[in-house]
C-alpha cells in the first residue's frame, strides 16, 4: 500500500476577479474550491492513474469536514486525524491583472495528535511506500520528517520525501528511496544557481552521496534529471505544451514516478511516467488524468 502524509492540507479557494482594486468592493467572476496539499495531490493523481493510497495527516473544524468530504468524493481513502483546536486552512488564490495568494495558518496540532499519527504509521508493512510531502506547520517539531524515518527504520519501506531546505537535508542520512527537489530548491541547499540539466547533475550527485538512493530534480520548462541508485543519469527535455496551472505539477511528477516504478520496477520507466505526469498536470486546469498522461507520453516518445 502507498501512504501519503500532508501535515497542513488546505481548501484552495481559487477566484477570478476582473481588475482587482485595493480598498474597494470586488466581485468574483469565477470561483472553485479544491482540496490542496502536496501529499494530497500525490494521492489524487495516483487515484487518477488507477492506484489506491491512504491519505494521512491532520484536519480540523468545519473546513476539515469539507476537506475530508471532497477527498472521499474522489474515492481516496483517508485516515486524517481530527484535531480539537483550529480549522483546516483556507488558501485564497486570486487571479486578476496580477495573481495574489493569502494562505491560512492551519489548526493547532498537539503532541497527543502527533502520537496518534505514529500509531497510524504502525500499520505500515514491509514493501509499502510512504510519501512525506510539503511544509510543516510552525506548531510541529522541525525534525518531524527525520523523526518519522527514524521511527520506521526497522521496516523495509520505500520513503519518498518532497520537501525543502533542512526538512529535506536532515532526512538524507536515513537513505530515503526518492527525494524530489526542483532545481531552485537544490541550488538553494548548496548555495548555487542551477539553470541547466547538466548543471544540476553534480549537485544531485552530492545529495546521493549524502544518502538519498534516487534523486529526481524537476525543472519546469527545462525538463528533469534523475540520478538512480544503480548509477544511471537520466535527463529529459520538457514535453511541449501550454502551461495552464503549474500548481501540483511537482506532486504529479512524484505520483507518476511511483506509478511507473510499481509497473516495471524500472527507473527509466518511472522517470518517463514522472515527467509526463508532471507535464500533464501543468497543461491542465486540474490534476493529470491517466488519459492525458498516456497521450502526452505517446506524443513525446522521442524525449526518452
Amino acid at each position: 500500500m502507498i501512504y501519503t502524509v500532508t501535515f497542513n492540507p488546505s481548501l484552495d479557494y481559487i477566484i477570478g476577479v476582473d481588475h482587482f482594486k485595493l480598498g474597494q468592493v470586488n466581485r468574483t467572476k469565477s470561483e472553485v474550491i479544491f482540496p490542496g496539499g502536496k501529499g494530497i495531490n500525490v494521492s489524487m493523481v495516483l487515484k487518477n492513474m488507477g492506484i489506491d493510497s491512504v491519505a494521512l495527516g491532520f484536519c480540523g473544524g468545519f473546513t476539515g469536514e469539507e476537506f475530508v468530504r471532497l477527498i472521499q468524493e474522489k474515492g481516496i481513502k483517508t485516515e486524517l486525524i481530527k484535531v480539537k483546536e483550529g480549522i483546516t486552512r483556507i488558501n485564497v488564490k486570486m487571479k486578476s491583472d496580477e495573481e495574489s495568494e493569502i494562505n491560512g495558518q492551519g489548526p493547532n496540532i498537539l503532541p497527543s495528535d502527533i502520537e496518534i499519527l505514529y500509531r497510524k504509521l504502525d500499520q505500515l508493512k514491509d514493501g509499502d511506500i510512504l510519501v512525506l510531502a510539503g511544509s510543516i506547520p510552525d506548531v510541529m517539531p522541525k525534525s518531524i520528517y527525520m523523526d518519522i524515518m527514524e521511527y520506521l527504520k526497522d521496516k523495509k519501506i520505500d520513503i519518498v520525501v518532497d520537501a525543502t531546505k533542512n526538512l529535506l537535508v536532515n532526512v538524507l542520512e536515513h537513505k530515503p528511496f526518492l527525494v524530489k527537489p526542483n532545481n531552485h530548491e537544490l541550488g538553494e541547499i548548496y548555495g548555487v544557481e542551477l539553470k541547466t540539466r547538466d548543471e544540476v547533475v553534480p549537485y544531485a550527485k552530492k545529495m546521493q552521496e549524502a544518502g538519498a538512493r534516487n534523486v529526481l530534480v524537476s525543472m519546469a520548462g527545462e525538463g528533469a534529471v534523475l540520478l538512480t541508485e544503480d548509477g544511471q543519469v537520466l535527463q529529459s527535455e520538457a514535453p511541449k505544451g501550454t502551461v495552464v496551472n503549474s500548481v501540483g505539477a511537482g506532486d504529479s511528477m512524484v505520483a507518476g514516478f511511483i506509478t511507473g516504478y510499481l509497473d516495471k520496477k524500472d527507473y527509466k520507466e518511472a522517470f518517463t511516467m514522472g515527467v509526463c505526469t508532471g507535464s500533464a498536470s501543468a497543461f491542465s486546469v486540474e490534476l493529470a488524468t491517466k488519459a492525458e498522461v498516456e497521450a502526452l507520453r505517446k506524443n513525446n516518445q522521442h524525449l526518452f
